[in-house]
């Protein structure tokens, strides 16, 4: 059976994730969560104070440590599933938290940002075989992808997806703080100059807001099913 590219792309929240790894795992394709490795860049830059109080950036000192960012994933003998390592470390449980969260859209937005982590993405999925999430992978990282997603909920759904997430991991946020980083990121992800958010031409749409993860596992793996065959 060929090989192919599968791009999943959409709104923060949304479940993206949990449905590419869940595919990836059931049809034996490498995963890479793209958006973790924004938040890894943006967890490095608070640890090293290139980030203020009020959000602002400095960019000069991030760009002149980009070489020093070094992600990678390493499965999760206990989750079967991958945790995003920083530079050695193990930082699944970090990356998730409310201030990285209200900080990554920012740091996702620089363009030497975007440009390293790109072609880090690229070469990873020379080899076909992948399954890939995040906010421009059908756009702009793989646009000759063979399947493409686009998966998108209401914000209220999103925003309760996130906070029972927060709770689940010890690190609880009031309900509407974790909605107004929803719709924040929302509007800054598809308004940003350099690959805004939006879905690709030839990408399906998938509203998922009414859907078990069961249920869109099942729909997503019919979608695979049908495009490997054509």
């Amino acid at each position: 059976m060929k090989k192919i590219i599968i791009a999943i792309d959409g709104h923060s929240s949304c479940g993206k994730s949990t449905m590419a790894k869940d595919l990836a795992k059931a049809i034996g394709y490498i995963y890479v969560d793209t958006g973790a490795m924004y938040r890894a860049v943006t967890l490095y830059a608070l640890r090293h104070g290139m980030i203020d109080q009020d959000g602002n950036i400095d960019s000069k000192a991030l760009e002149n440590d980009m070489e020093k960012i070094s992600i990678s994933f390493k499965l999760n003998s206990d989750t079967n599933r991958p945790d995003t390592w920083l530079n050695g470390t193990c930082v699944e449980s970090e990356i998730r938290t409310m201030e990285v969260s209200n900080n990554v859209s920012a740091v996702s937005a620089l363009g030497f940002v975007r440009a390293a982590l790109v072609r880090q993405q690229q070469a990873m999925g020379e080899e076909k075989g992948i399954v890939m999430d995040g906010r421009d992978i059908g756009t702009m990282v793989f646009p000759q992808a063979e399947l493409k997603i686009f998966v998108t909920a209401s914000p209220e759904v999103r925003a309760r997806r996130r906070y029972d997430e927060l709770e689940r991991k010890g690190t609880p946020a009031p309900f509407e703080e974790v909605l107004e980083n929803v719709l924040q990121r929302d509007y800054a992800d598809s308004h940003r100059d350099i690959s805004p958010l939006r879905k690709a031409d030839d990408a399906i749409t998938l509203d998922n807001s009414d859907m078990t993860i069961a249920q869109q596992n099942e729909w997503l793996l019919r979608l695979y099913h049908e495009t490997v065959k054509e």
